[in-house]
C-alpha cells in the first residue's frame, strides 16, 4: 500500500482511469466484433454501418489516449480490408482488357 498522501491519491486516480479506460476499450472490441460478424455473415449493408461505428469508436479511443494511434490505425485497416474483400471487386474500377489497344494509322 502507498505510504505518502500523494501516492495514495495517485492510486485512487489511476484506479478511476483504469475503470473508465476499460469500458471504452471494451466498447471498441465489441463494435469490431459486431462488424466482423456482419461481414462474415454476408450482411454488407449492416456491416458498412457497423464498420463506420467501429472506426469512430477507435478514433475516439485514440484521441483520448486510451489506445495508441498506431494501434487504432492498424485495427481500422484490418477491418476495412475484411470489408473490402467481402464486397468483392468494386464496380467503380475499370475492367481490365486482355486485348491490345489498336493504334490508328
Amino acid at each position: 500500500m502507498p505510504v505518502t498522501k500523494s501516492a495514495q491519491k495517485q492510486m485512487r486516480v489511476s484506479e478511476k482511469r483504469r475503470v473508465r479506460n476499460k469500458s471504452i476499450r471494451s466498447l471498441c472490441k465489441t463494435s469490431i466484433t459486431k462488424a466482423e460478424g456482419l461481414i462474415f455473415s454476408g450482411e454488407l449493408e449492416g456491416a458498412q454501418k457497423a464498420v463506420v461505428a467501429a472506426i469512430s469508436s477507435l478514433d475516439k479511443a485514440a484521441e483520448q489516449g486510451i489506445i495508441h494511434p498506431n494501434n487504432a490505425a492498424r485495427r481500422k485497416a484490418r477491418l476495412m480490408k475484411k470489408l473490402n474483400e467481402a464486397q468483392g471487386p468494386s464496380s467503380t474500377e475499370e475492367p481490365t482488357s486482355t486485348e491490345e489497344p489498336t493504334v490508328p494509322s
